[in-house]
């Protein structure tokens, strides 16, 4: 990305306001969740942006299913600890 491709993080603004429709569309409980979905695809940006894809909506998913892994494997880390504490 840079030149000739715009950059992730630029793509990733086009991409948000592309899905504003999709968002209004929801009802007002899973918007919240929405918004934190694409704030996660903002928190892998750097890693995103070397990828260098031509496409990089896949990164935008990808980084969006990394966080929810991490999320994941923490809570599975805090379940697994305090099972062990009883």
């Amino acid at each position: 990305m840079g030149r000739t491709n715009p950059t992730y993080r630029q793509f990733l603004r086009r991409y948000e306001t592309r899905m504003a429709p999709f968002r209004r569309a929801l009802r007002a409980d899973p918007q919240p969740q929405f918004d934190r979905l694409l704030a996660r695809a903002e928190e892998y940006a750097d890693a995103a942006s070397y990828l260098n894809a031509p496409d990089p909506e896949r990164a935008i998913i990808f980084s969006m299913l990394l966080f929810q892994e991490r999320e994941l494997a923490a809570l599975r880390d805090h379940h697994t600890h305090s099972d062990s504490e009883r």
